[in-house]
């Protein structure tokens, strides 16, 4: 093989060398981006959706004109496991309890981990498939124990619900609504209350945390 032929072909190799190691370069870039794009989106403690696109996924679909629902809930005595067994332990339960939660099918459209220990349903539906589903909610959490380190813990909530009952229903609205009744349900030891606009007092998430 001539000395000319055996540089064009090694010419050749870099060439193929430097695309393949721009390839890579642009393969990671993307990879990168993609869990960029996921961790904005998604709690990384669950691996359920984040209350960003919890909110996105509800103004669509009240932008659509559809009929949904929101459900709240939040674990009953869940500082007391943070407290005496420890926050690992803690974000174990709540994991389970989002694999729990993400199992729920239609008319649930998407769950999500808002903060601490609160949770929310999108529901596609009116007000009795939105009642379904926050029963359905509480049964999945308290079916049975969640087996953690070195403890079986009996696991309950606290649901509130609500649904679009009015036109041109706000985000703030409803998720006010649905917080509400969580609360009176913690208040009075039920499982699961709808708001009501002549019976359910207003309450704010920072109020409810003073209780």
């Amino acid at each position: 093989m001539s000395q000319t032929v055996q540089q064009m072909l090694a010419g050749v190799g870099g060439i193929l060398a430097g695309l393949a190691l721009a390839a890579t370069a642009l393969w990671r870039q993307r990879q990168a981006l993609r869990a960029a794009r996921y961790d904005a989106t998604h709690d990384e403690v669950t691996g359920l959706p984040n209350r960003r696109m919890f909110l996105d996924r509800l103004r669509a679909a009240l932008d659509d004109d559809t009929a949904v629902g929101v459900v709240l809930l939040d674990l009953n005595r869940f500082k007391t496991v943070n407290d005496t067994l420890g926050h690992e332990v803690g974000n174990d339960l709540l994991h389970q309890i989002g694999r729990r939660l993400a199992g729920l099918t239609a008319p649930v459209r998407a769950v999500a981990r808002l903060s601490g220990d609160e949770f929310a349903l999108l529901v596609h539906g009116d007000r009795d498939d939105t009642e379904a589903a926050a029963h359905a909610a509480w049964q999945v959490i308290a079916a049975a124990p969640i087996r953690v380190v070195n403890a079986t813990l009996p696991v309950t909530a606290s649901v509130g619900h609500t649904h679009n009952r009015y036109p041109d229903t706000s985000i703030r609205r409803l998720l006010t609504e649905a917080d509400s009744a969580m609360y009176e349900a913690k208040a009075g030891g039920t499982r699961v209350r709808e708001y009501l606009p002549h019976r359910t007092p207003t309450v704010r998430s920072r109020d409810r945390q003073r209780h």
